[in-house]
């Protein structure tokens, strides 16, 4: 019995006419968000030194607006992934500071899922196709390989964090990654390390107190990071599957 076949990938529309400048507008805006962002040295809000000059007012107002903050906090989150902004580890952190490991870990991975879409649509409206037309057949293997384990492979990159977060959510764009995939793999893959960040946070208080930052010695223990080196593992297993199966089926 044949293995089962791959869907075939949807053609490459043409060129686009003289109207294509309006599919750029997205991704301009994206960049003029990123620019201003640096250019009014908000950067410098997103780190551990602002969260623990700021504890006492974040706490206050969590407790005064506990859901306005909640919706604030996703808001935030969500437009700093949208535009690639680096900080992601910190506001994770941030997260389970203000709310807990369960609610800050949730409104992270809602948070984070929201901008990740929101980039990959506009990287995929922009430039995917355009990046496709000019690469390739190279580049259409490379697709049709990733589209057949799209999620294992998603939950991979998720799981564990080898490569940025913002490269993760733009290169699956690029090969031609369906949302729906790319939705379900980013949500599933980010929930482990969110909680499990999250819970880092719940304790940064008594970092705090210490009189320090958070460090290495707090984000890469190995009791953190073994079990997500394991479920990358596990997500890998339906890759390997179909691969045994395709060599070890009887030739037609």
């Amino acid at each position: 019995m044949a293995p089962p076949t791959t869907p075939p990938l949807p053609p490459i529309p043409p060129a686009a006419g003289p109207s294509s400048w309006r599919r750029f507008l997205p991704l301009g805006a994206v960049l003029a968000a990123l620019a201003a962002f640096f250019a009014l040295g908000l950067d410098r809000q997103i780190s551990y030194e602002a969260l623990a000059a700021n504890r006492q007012a974040l706490n206050d107002l969590v407790a005064a607006h506990r859901g306005l903050a909640l919706l604030a906090f996703i808001a935030v989150y969500a437009g700093l992934v949208a535009v690639s902004v680096p900080g992601a580890t910190v506001m994770t952190l941030a997260g389970g500071f203000l709310f807990g490991t369960l609610l800050g870990g949730a409104a992270v991975v809602v948070a984070a899922t929201l901008g990740a879409v929101a980039i990959f649509l506009v990287a995929r409206t922009a430039l995917g196709d355009g990046l496709r037309r000019r690469a390739g057949p190279w580049l259409g293997r490379l697709e049709e390989g990733f589209r057949e384990n799209a999620v294992s492979y998603m939950l991979v990159l998720r799981l564990v964090p080898l490569f940025p977060f913002f490269l993760v959510n733009l290169v699956p764009a690029f090969l031609g990654v369906r949302l729906r995939d790319y939705a379900v793999g980013t949500f599933v893959g980010i929930m482990p390390g969110s909680f499990v960040y999250a819970s880092v946070g719940a304790g940064l208080g008594t970092v705090f107190d210490a009189g320090r930052l958070p460090g290495p010695e707090d984000l890469g223990r190995i009791e953190y990071v073994a079990p997500l080196v394991g479920l990358a593992l596990l997500s890998l297993l339906p890759v390997l599957y179909r691969r045994l199966r395709r060599r070890s089926a009887p030739t037609p």
